[in-house]
């Protein structure tokens, strides 16, 4: 009898790009995002954004100067399609703790939404669900994924609809001011993440925001006008993002 052939050897975690890790380790240092003995809760929706940061701040961990602790939140809105249970064996691999919290959001935003956009209440509803969580189980800081494209997006939204110099913030305090709440990948492209999630052959969860799966949606249309003025104007979120340096650290100091 021929002996079972020897399991696979487990793959190793994959490791971010320099480029990702520079783009990333900027940001931290300028808007001064982790600090030593915070406990970091990452928003994890399973899309590509998402799960490179979590690679990028797993591996932060084994050589940053400051110690931190990480784990990872994915919330289920509980539609058709959306399959988060397959990111388990990926967050055993990486040593990550992972909290999955299920509400049937889609369903609920039938009945109670009111003026806003199917993302809109989405995104309000998934936010409420983790400060909950952080302040349950003891996490100070929320980490988010939004990237340089996101920002670019929201400022033109925020100036076209609403009339205002406004975008995401990079690194601030919630309402209650008991919560920190960072995105260090404010100035990583989208096109970054999306190669290395390729590259790293990342388990993305497709349709990972099924709010939108059958709406189309302002967003969409800000980030086409964009990929065209782009296509003229390569340097155009690299401007964007001068412009918008006053905005991404606006108010006071977190």
């Amino acid at each position: 009898m021929q002996a079972p052939p020897p399991h696979a050897p487990p793959k190793p975690p994959p490791k971010p790009t320099k480029a990702l890790l520079r783009a990333v380790g900027r940001a931290i240092a300028e808007h001064d995002m982790i600090r030593d003995g915070d406990r970091i809760l990452l928003g994890v929706s399973g899309g590509k954004d998402s799960l490179s940061l979590l690679a990028v701040l797993r591996h932060l961990q084994t050589y940053a100067p400051v110690r931190f602790e990480l784990a990872a939140v994915t919330v289920d809105p509980q539609v058709p399609g959306f399959e988060p249970a397959r990111l388990a064996a990926h967050m055993d691999a990486l040593g990550v703790p992972w909290l999955l919290e299920a509400q049937p959001i889609m369903e609920e935003a039938r009945t109670r939404m009111t003026g806003d956009s199917y993302c809109a209440y989405c995104a309000r509803m998934k936010r409420g669900i983790m400060y909950r969580l952080c302040r349950e189980q003891g996490w100070s800081v929320l980490a988010l994924a939004q990237h340089l494209d996101d920002l670019a997006e929201s400022l033109l939204m925020s100036l076209f609809r609403g009339g205002q110099l406004r975008t995401m913030k990079a690194h601030y305090r919630n309402d209650a001011g008991d919560l920190r709440i960072i995105r260090p990948l404010v100035y990583v492209r989208e096109r970054q993440t999306a190669a290395f999630a390729a590259a790293a052959d990342l388990p993305v969860v497709p349709d990972s925001c099924p709010a939108c799966f059958d709406m189309p949606t302002e967003r969409e249309r800000i980030k086409r006008l964009l990929a065209a003025e782009e296509a003229e104007n390569p340097q155009v979120f690299q401007s964007m993002l001068r412009a918008m340096q006053p905005l991404l650290h606006e108010g006071d100091p977190p």
